[in-house]
């Protein structure tokens, strides 16, 4: 029994062997701080901003003339007749048919944009971790919430950073 238990525990160091001599050199990325500290990140806002300035001002310009007339309407509606109460219900009925709209097609095109500019983003980022990676010779890159502990030094996140700043 006792000469199994050694044939046993040989075989195990022999099939063990192999697989700790080959130790793989593992980094981690935490992609949220990646996209939080990127420059880039600041151009992709104001260049949204820019391209849908106009329609988030008509919007907000829409939503304040529903607040005055409603405003209007409690200040007033005492002293209204019946035409002018039906004529001022119709017309906010109808602004606020159209802000919804405005604002639900507003949302879904900067949600829509913001989603495109992030997936280029996204691009240069992997493109990035994939030239640290070889150029240190990671044989894997792991991403920060996929794994428990990790050494400081094996988080290539600021190289990441680093290198998309420079490549602006």
């Amino acid at each position: 029994m006792k000469k199994m238990v050694n044939r046993a525990l040989v075989t195990l160091a022999f099939l063990a062997a192999p697989i700790m001599a080959h130790a793989e050199n593992i980094a981690v990325v935490d992609m949220g701080e990646v996209f939080e500290q990127l420059p880039q990140r600041e151009q992709i806002s104001k260049s949204l901003k820019a391209e849908f300035g106009d329609r988030v001002a008509q919007v907000q310009k829409m939503q304040e003339e529903m607040r005055s007339l409603v405003e209007k309407q409690q200040r007033d509606g005492a002293l209204m007749s019946e035409t002018q109460k039906t004529d001022m219900v119709r017309k906010m009925e109808s602004l606020k048919s159209e802000f919804q709209l405005k604002g639900k097609a507003l949302d879904e095109d900067m949600r829509r944009r913001q989603g495109e500019e992030q997936n280029k983003l996204l691009v240069q980022v992997q493109k990035a971790i994939n030239t640290i990676a070889e150029k240190e010779k990671y044989d894997m890159v792991l991403q920060r919430g996929a794994v428990i502990f990790v050494k400081p030094d094996a988080d290539i996140s600021g190289k990441v950073v680093e290198a998309l700043s420079k490549g602006k």
